[in-house]
């Protein structure tokens, strides 16, 4: 399939130039490919379908868990579309920046029982790390099938 993507990264409008971005960085750095709103809507295209085809197209969903995040999927907003889709993978990492597990279950107690990452407890750069980690696993258990 062409333009697959190791992760899709699902965050808040108000968190792209922030958090979010730095995430995308980081994991970038360290060889992953990510799906990124920022980079990979084209201008003028439809955003709904930009997505769409971007949830297709990646292996991973990482979700970005921010107040923001938490406020934006208590309405009808895009992140709460994208989370629906996400919630149905097989493999979806939660990740808590300035916000609480907690606070994640009262909102969405489908995300919150995933296991993920805390930003509270791991820097930015570990939880890249560890989710390139998580990518290198994935590549490893899918050659190891082709090859049986």
């Amino acid at each position: 399939m062409p333009d697959l993507r190791d992760v899709f990264l699902c965050h808040a409008w108000d968190d792209r130039k922030g958090v979010a971005k730095d995430l995308h960085d980081r994991l970038e750095a360290l060889g992953v490919s990510v799906w990124f709103s920022e980079k990979d809507v084209v201008l003028g295209s439809t955003l709904l379908r930009e997505i769409d085809k971007g949830l297709a197209k990646s292996r991973v969903g990482i979700v970005l868990v921010t107040p923001s995040f938490l406020r934006r999927i208590d309405g009808a907003g895009i992140a709460e579309k994208e989370l629906s889709a996400l919630l149905a993978r097989d493999l979806l990492v939660p990740i808590v920046h300035n916000t609480t597990y907690d606070a994640l279950r009262d909102v969405s107690p489908l995300l919150g029982s995933r296991s993920g990452l805390d930003a509270s407890e791991e820097t930015l750069d570990e939880i890249a790390t560890k989710l390139a980690e998580l990518v290198t696993v994935d590549d490893d258990l899918i050659a190891e099938s082709q090859m049986a």
